[in-house]
């Protein structure tokens, strides 16, 4: 335990005076007990009945007093104090057919209203940042707990071309290196689809950080997004997928044109089993709702140094209340 205002002891030299001045009073009392012959025999015997009790709301008070004075000094203790925080990285598909309508106004629009309102119940202990990926990835916004920047990159979000899920994962990834001081990835980009993850050292989070991957379709251009799961994986960081759309595939009109969109729902469960996350699929705008309603940041105990005054104050409180009680029933007066 530690003191905030350790001159504040200083208080505690009133300790030993009270307990003179107290000393003092008893044997002033008892002298005029004396004095007084037989009257002071009367006293005495009564006082034998109630001895053993008689300096206990004196003892109540004195300690409540040292309680108190340890309050002044503003003690501080390392406790175990359990947060909602980590670093989360909402990757929204930014691919031509998000602008589709079949959810109002347009799946884009109705995917930023919902991360809206997500973004505005966290605390400020949770980062957030913003990625877009359609052929290529970019980081709308470094995880932050500014809720200002962060909805103004969701409000930037349009709708662009093609969709490379992979993309996405690493440019989520290397945005949460730049917080976590891990390196960023490299090179990534030349990957075949069939290949595998390259070993790389990297930091291990502590699984406070994840990444929200929300997309709408089939993933249709390399590298393969299992690969950059695996990078995921590896850095300890969770993917949870949701996809918005149909899972057999529909005809939209984008645009003035129509397209078959498909959402690849095996390929989204296997990104979010490989990283430890979990699969959505949202067909309308309620069930998109209650997604982001489900996905809340962990909570996480921290042992920190927390200062504990209100709880000495508490106590001292108490016990002088007791002492006064007890007084006050067995004395008719506080002491």
């Amino acid at each position: 335990m530690t003191f905030i205002w350790p001159i504040s002891f200083c208080s505690l030299a009133v300790v030993p005076l009270l307990v003179l001045l107290y000393l003092r009073m008893q044997k002033r009392r008892q002298q005029f007990a004396l004095r007084y012959g037989s009257l002071g025999l009367v006293q005495s015997a009564s006082g034998k009945a109630v001895g053993s009790r008689r300096h206990i709301p004196a003892i109540l008070f004195l300690a409540g007093l040292i309680v108190l004075f340890l309050a002044l000094a503003r003690p501080q203790m390392v406790v175990g104090l359990p947060k909602a925080e980590g670093i989360v990285i909402l990757a929204f598909d930014v691919s031509g057919s998000m602008s589709a309508e079949d959810f109002e106004p347009n799946r884009l629009e109705a995917a930023k209203s919902v991360a809206r309102d997500f973004v505005a119940r966290q605390p400020s202990t949770v980062k957030i940042g913003v990625v877009e990926f359609s052929d290529s990835g970019f980081s709308g916004q470094i995880p932050t707990d500014d809720q200002v920047a962060i909805l103004g990159a969701i409000n930037r979000l349009k709708p662009q071309r093609g969709t490379s899920l992979a993309n996405g994962i690493v440019v989520s990834l290397n945005t949460i290196a730049t917080l976590t001081g891990q390196a960023p990835i490299t090179g990534f980009e030349g990957l075949e689809t069939s290949g595998g993850a390259p070993s790389e050292p990297s930091l291990v989070l502590d699984d406070s950080a994840v990444i929200i991957l929300l997309t709408d379709g089939e993933n249709n251009m390399d590298p393969n997004p299992l690969i950059a799961a695996q990078f995921a994986a590896e850095r300890g960081v969770r993917i949870h997928t949701i996809a918005i759309g149909s899972t057999e595939g529909t005809l939209l009109t984008v645009n003035g044109f129509t397209v078959f969109t498909k959402v690849d729902e095996a390929m989204l469960q296997q990104i979010s089993e490989i990283t430890g996350g979990l699969y959505y699929n949202a067909q309308t705008v309620e069930d998109l709702r209650e997604v982001y309603e489900n996905i809340e940041p962990r909570l996480k105990v921290e042992r920190e140094e927390t200062e504990v005054t209100s709880i000495f104050a508490g106590i001292s409180i108490l016990i002088l209340l007791v002492g006064g009680v007890l007084s006050l029933l067995w004395f008719s007066h506080v002491p």
